[in-house]
């Protein structure tokens, strides 16, 4: 049954979802500063309180101590789960199971969330990955955010994101899986980087973005616009731009929303044509702003043909 349009738990959980990350959306979008001192306001910002700007893990209010668990979404067989990285954070975590036996049950979906709210914000997408297209989803919490421990910054996000995906190859249940990375806005361009530095295995075999950036540079003259001259302060670069083109054993979809209020929609088709992977789709969704876009029609039925095409439907 296809999920667009359905009069379903699946629809009301995921409009609950985009309500939520819309309202904290304004964050990303700072008003222009107009005063005598606008320089040095905005080299402050962009300097020393970047990081607070980039990462912004206690929006929604108390959405560092208040995490949605799977079991408040239907979800009956999954783990709830805390991960060790190398440098002594520990990371929480999802594991959902897939029905057994269905058709993409020996493959995981690795997912990467945006910069604003945790990983139970997110189940309501979980939940249609698994009961529509099959597979099982991984969920991790970068540091900082939800109940992992730490701080964000672009080297800890990206050392979390290689320890969920070594946690999948050593686990004895998902070691022989198919694996599908999966990012959202800034969790597109952590995706990015992971695919990059382990497509040579074999067992990634595809790579799905939805409104990401070509960089935190770049994106930083539409979210900020007086300080389009000050973006080399800009420390936490992200330079997907850079990084994609290297991806070359990967098939990537790409999922566009047309009414991306932060992310302007020019970022994610530079994207797609610097991609250079035999294998690349463009999505787009002509009516999906930065968060709704997984309410506009045909974006599960996408991500299902693309993991059909990718991953095969192996029964178990």
């Amino acid at each position: 049954m296809s999920p667009s349009g359905a009069s379903s738990p699946n629809l009301s959980y995921l409009e609950q979802t985009v309500s939520l990350l819309s309202s904290v959306a304004a964050y990303m979008r700072l008003p222009a500063l107009v005063s005598t001192g606008v320089a040095a306001v905005l080299t402050t910002l962009l300097y020393f309180k970047q990081k607070a700007l980039i990462y912004p893990s206690h929006m929604p209010p108390n959405a560092r101590t208040n995490v949605p668990r799977p079991s408040q979404f239907g979800i009956k067989d999954f783990e709830e789960l805390v991960i060790p990285t190398n440098d002594g954070e520990k990371l929480s975590a999802f594991y959902i199971r897939a029905p057994k036996g269905g058709r993409n049950s020996k493959c995981t979906i690795l997912m990467f969330h945006g910069n604003a709210g945790n990983i139970g914000h997110r189940l309501p997408i979980a939940r249609l990955l698994i009961n529509y297209i099959g597979c099982n989803v991984f969920m991790l919490e970068y540091r900082g955010y939800g109940l992992s421990t730490g701080e964000p910054d672009e080297k800890g996000i990206t050392l979390d994101a290689q320890t969920a995906l070594d946690y999948l190859r050593n686990r004895a249940e998902t070691s022989n899986h198919k694996l599908i990375v999966y990012g959202q806005s800034l969790g597109g361009a952590v995706s990015i980087k992971l695919v990059s530095k382990n497509q040579q295995a074999g067992d990634i075999v595809g790579l799905i973005l939805e409104n990401t950036f070509l960089s935190m540079r770049s994106l930083i003259p539409s979210v900020i616009p007086p300080a389009k001259y000050l973006t080399m302060l800009c420390h936490q670069v992200w330079p997907s731009e850079t990084i994609l083109p290297s991806i070359t054993e990967v098939p990537i979809l790409f999922l566009s929303g047309l009414q991306d209020e932060i992310v302007p929609p020019s970022h994610m088709r530079r994207l797609y044509e610097l991609a250079t992977t035999p294998t690349k789709i463009w999505k787009a969704l002509p009516g999906g702003d930065h968060n709704s876009s997984v309410l506009e029609e045909g974006y599960f039925e996408e991500i299902s043909e693309f993991v059909s095409n990718v991953a095969g439907d192996e029964k178990s």
